[in-house]
């Protein structure tokens, strides 16, 4: 594994620890929470959003091992256009503002305000960013390697995109009460 693998590796066990460490603080240490963590999204729409959730969490592996261990440099460069930097800067966008969705919720829960609400907003649309920056480079994988692993990347990130720019970026804020 070259320096770029080990330094996305570690951001995403880093990264992933911190966005579960962060659901767990919210889910297990604020149970009364929970309800609230939907804002107002109507419990006909909760369904779509679990499912779509779980298809997202299982979307993620594929592209992320792809990324991680199949995607060295110099082939970055030639199938998708970028470099190992930005891809790093993908991840960690939708990393880092993922961990800090949930607690800066909480928080408006608790306290509402509205320089809380522009931080859940912006920590949002950071992840919505990264998720589309990531959904991109692996479509163009995909068009240009082909194969099962980069197909399977490609449309593994498609509901991880969905949740984070579609679901959790524009309609969980519209619902907000």
């Amino acid at each position: 594994m070259d320096a770029n693998a080990r330094r996305l590796a570690a951001l995403n066990v880093v990264g992933g620890l911190a966005v579960l460490a962060s659901y767990a603080w919210g889910v297990v240490l604020s149970p009364a929470l929970r309800t609230g963590l939907w804002g107002g999204v109507p419990e006909t729409l909760r369904g779509v959003y679990t499912a779509n959730m779980l298809l997202a969490a299982a979307g993620y592996f594929p592209f992320a091992f792809l990324l991680i261990f199949r995607a060295p440099r110099d082939r970055l460069r030639v199938e998708a256009g970028v470099g190992p930097g930005l891809v790093f800067a993908l991840f960690a966008l939708v990393l880092i503002p993922s961990a800090l969705w949930l607690p800066l919720t909480a928080r408006m829960i608790e306290t509402p305000g509205d320089a809380t609400w522009l931080a859940i907003r912006l920590v949002l649309f950071a992840v919505g960013v990264g998720s589309t920056g990531l959904l991109v480079v692996l479509a163009r994988i995909a068009r240009s390697r082909g194969g099962a692993l980069a197909w399977a990347a490609a449309l593994g990130a498609i509901p991880f995109w969905t949740q984070t720019a579609i679901l959790d970026a524009l309609v969980w804020p519209a619902y907000w009460r």
